[in-house]
């Protein structure tokens, strides 16, 4: 899963870094929990929520079977 995860990350980055940000995968448990960090720009951005929600998980939700959740960190 951890491989997945990397890979729709990937597809997500641009669209972050366009605006000076990025993000980083700090783990994916054993029971389907992803965690990630908003870095950058991203991290003190006040639509920092709106992007988590709407890009970032649901994106990891609708490509990676078997998640769980998805937490900001």
């Amino acid at each position: 899963m951890k491989k997945k995860v990397e890979e729709v990350l990937k597809k997500i980055r641009p669209y972050l870094q366009a605006d000076g940000g990025d993000i980083e995968l700090v783990e994916v448990t054993e029971d389907g929990a992803v965690k990630v960090r908003l870095l950058m720009a991203c991290a003190g951005c006040p639509m920092a929520s709106i992007t988590f929600q709407s890009v970032v998980e649901k994106t990891l939700r609708d490509e990676v079977p078997g998640i769980k959740s998805v937490e900001l960190v």
